[in-house]
């Protein structure tokens, strides 16, 4: 950066942490991030859970008199904090300062200099073995964060690899602390089972946390179990000059517009196999309930709860009025009302609630469901696209259908079954046990599930399946009915449909709500 830059602003976004060490080490780089660029405006803000926020850290910079500001994530990988979360923060920041020259970096990356920090991290953890073991008798555990961005996670298996060729192990193993397989203590278990004398277990963590200790206690648990074993511990990344110098040489490079990410790979931009319904995305935040989490729930007495009651729009709420006031409702359960009443809300018949078939439970296991796994998965984009967005990102909520997916027209094709039916099938094979399963339109794909029930244990969480049609609708749902192995939700006949199947869903994301909202603040 040349002193022709003048007022250069340096905003270091961070993920944040729950854990005040690694609150702590962050700001400690900050302040080695600050004494080596002296000449410009330096600020950090997090994404998460700490404050000051990145809003915060944007506005403090302009406050000290920056007019062209760069942000560097200050994560190692990217995946969706960097490409998504980050960038949204800083946009809609800048739109609201047209003045001023924004920029935004890369991700640290697989940088030569955190490669020479890592063997300087394996050497320290090998120093304290009394043991001479050469490194071709060891096998390097590399334990990166783990993501839903399959280019991240390769990216850490391309660090392990590099670390394994450069230092001559006999081996690596790679595992993931969280949303890849396979997790830590699996990875740890089957690299123990590879015969080498040594395991050195390395953290692909920027600071301490929550996380940093879970690994260091199963490589602990690991060397209780083996004792035959040894299992080194070796530091995380941490406050280090060279993690400095690499956030600073990533500004320079956003302000040079030498930026560089590996879009070839990425899965919003290219059909990656398995994340082809990610392709252009809209670039939207997923962190905003955590935002300065911990500042929020510190004044315990003054704090407010997390979840407001769902309030529908005027127009609904009479139309729910009118339902509510249309016919005699006592003979249902009250758990079932807000389900039962969205059907007639979506079909406009009092009478189609009438052979509406819920199992002992199903409501009750369908919220818990969808305030644990998270995920709804449909038979097709109808049902997707019926599905209320404010409440899906209310409680945080994903969705899947593979009926248009590549990969399920070669497996339809392949097995001679319907694409709804292989679009079932693969998310069985991708999500096991914990999806809500939602078929609004193909009666192969409610018999298709019950085969998986059936034939090979699969359970899901709750099965909603309404169909409409002729051809092999009735006798499909009759099959669901007698599907005793999980919950289950679905009519007789032929009505039914994509909005009825949607509508289940939604009631159950408003009673969801609703019961988070009146838990209160704690």
């Amino acid at each position: 950066m040349t002193q022709v830059e003048g007022q250069l602003g340096i905003v270091i976004a961070g993920h944040g942490s729950r854990d005040p060490d690694g609150i702590r080490e962050f700001e400690a780089l900050m302040a080695l991030v600050r004494a080596r660029a002296p000449q410009h405006v330096v600020s950090h803000g997090y994404l998460e859970f700490a404050s000051p926020t990145i809003d915060q850290a944007l506005a403090a910079n302009l406050a000290a008199g920056a007019r062209q500001v760069v942000m560097v994530p200050g994560v190692l990988l990217a995946a969706s904090h960097a490409k998504n979360d980050m960038p949204s923060e800083m946009l809609t920041f800048a739109q609201a300062h047209p003045e001023i020259d924004f920029h935004f970096g890369a991700p640290l990356g697989l940088h030569p200099l955190l490669l020479q920090l890592v063997q300087e991290r394996i050497v320290a953890a090998e120093s304290t073995s009394a043991r001479t073991v050469r490194r071709d008798d060891t096998c390097l555990v590399l334990v990166g964060r783990g993501t839903t961005d399959p280019d991240a996670n390769g990216e850490v298996a391309k660090f392990a690899r590099m670390i394994e060729e450069g230092m001559g192990f006999g081996a690596a193993y790679v595992c993931y602390s969280g949303s890849a397989k396979p997790l830590v203590s699996d990875g740890l278990r089957a690299a123990a089972r590879l015969g080498y004398a040594r395991l050195v277990v390395v953290p692909l963590f920027l600071f301490d946390g929550v996380l940093v200790k879970r690994i260091y206690d199963a490589a602990d648990a690991l060397q209780q179990r083996e004792p035959e074993l040894e299992v080194l511990k070796a530091a995380y990344l941490g406050v280090h000059p060279h993690v400095a110098d690499v956030m600073l040489e990533r500004a320079r490079e956003a302000v040079a517009g030498r930026t560089e990410t590996n879009c070839a790979l990425c899965k919003y931009r290219v059909q990656i196999v398995g994340f082809e319904e990610q392709v252009g995305e809209p670039q939207r935040a997923h962190h905003l309930q955590a935002r300065g989490l911990l500042e929020k729930a510190a004044p315990a007495a003054k704090s407010q709860a997390a979840f407001a009651p769902y309030l529908p729009h005027p127009i609904e709420a009479e139309s729910f009025r009118i339902i509510a006031a249309g016919r005699d409702w006592s003979g249902f359960p009250v758990a079932h009302l807000t389900v039962l009443q969205r059907i007639v809300h979506t079909s406009g018949d009092f009478h189609a609630v009438d052979d509406i078939f819920i199992s002992p439970g199903a409501i009750e296991t369908g919220i818990r469901a969808l305030l644990r796994c998270k995920r709804v998965v449909t038979d097709v984009t109808m049902v997707q696209t019926g599905l209320k967005r404010a409440l899906l990102e209310q409680l945080g909520m994903t969705t899947w259908c593979g009926v248009h997916d590549r990969e399920t027209a070669l497996m339809a094709q392949a097995h001679g079954i319907t694409r709804s039916a292989a679009g079932i099938r693969r998310a069985w094979e991708k999500f096991g046990n914990d999806i809500v399963l939602a078929i609004g339109d193909a009666p192969t794909a409610i018999m298709e599930a019950t085969r998986l029930i059936r034939e090979q244990g699969w359970r899901p969480q709750l099965v909603i399946g309404l169909p409409v049609g002729f051809v092999g609708t009735c006798e499909a749902k009759q099959e669901l009915k007698r599907c005793l192995q999980v919950p289950r939700i679905s009519n007789s006949g032929t009505r039914g449909g994509s909005p009825w199947a949607a509508s289940v869903v939604n009631g159950l994301m408003i009673d969801a709500l609703n019961q988070l909202a009146a838990y209160g603040p704690n």
